[in-house]
């Protein structure tokens, strides 16, 4: 039957180094290396990277390139490359990638992919393709500075997810709409006064 250590037994194992196991990492709330969207030619639509791992656009546009190039083909949901972990879903002509180290716990990166890709569902009105997604990066930006920032979860509930990015939309004042209504009146006007 194993002893158990008392304060001292701890004490002098933390001494000798062996008070943490080997390889085992500090928990931490950076747990998203990078975010991307991929269209189904492997170009980037969409990216966001959250700390150095790839500092410049080639090597980020190189690690996109290899991820494409290993997940396109297969019928999974997770790859192991380059000690990431990378967590994917297709859609139509998209393929969305939430980054992690290898250590990383794959059901959080999960559940960060699963609500991007709902959240995205919702605000391009169920048509999560390139054309609708280029039509609205603006809010595809939003949504994901509303479930990762700065490589932080914040939010995983799709829900809640679209109820900040209606809101923010709503608080922004001008939208899209009211631009739009704007250079209609102001056409009329001058076509009005072309008539007269």
């Amino acid at each position: 039957m194993p002893r158990a250590l008392g304060f001292e037994g701890r004490r002098a194992r933390e001494r000798r180094g062996g008070g943490r196991r080997a390889g085992l990492q500090e928990p931490s709330l950076y747990t998203i290396k990078a975010v991307f969207i991929l269209d189904n030619d492997g170009h980037r639509l969409l990216a966001k990277y959250y700390d150095d791992t790839f500092p410049s656009m080639k090597e980020q546009m190189a690690f996109e390139k290899n991820v494409f190039n290993k997940t396109s083909r297969t019928d999974s949901e997770i790859a192991f490359l380059g000690g990431m972990t990378i967590v994917y879903k297709s859609s139509i002509d998209l393929f969305l990638y939430v980054v992690g180290s290898s250590s990383e716990n794959e059901l959080m990166l999960m559940s960060v992919l699963t609500c991007l890709f709902e959240s995205l569902n919702h605000v391009l009105r169920k048509n999560v393709e390139k054309r609708w997604l280029l039509e609205n990066m603006d809010g595809a930006f939003l949504v994901l500075d509303e479930i990762v920032d700065g490589g932080v979860i914040l939010e995983s509930d799709p829900q809640q997810v679209i109820q900040k990015v209606n809101f923010r939309a709503d608080d922004s004042g001008l939208t899209e709409h009211s631009v739009a209504q704007v250079l209609q009146s102001a056409k009329e006007q001058i076509k009005w006064s072309l008539l007269k």
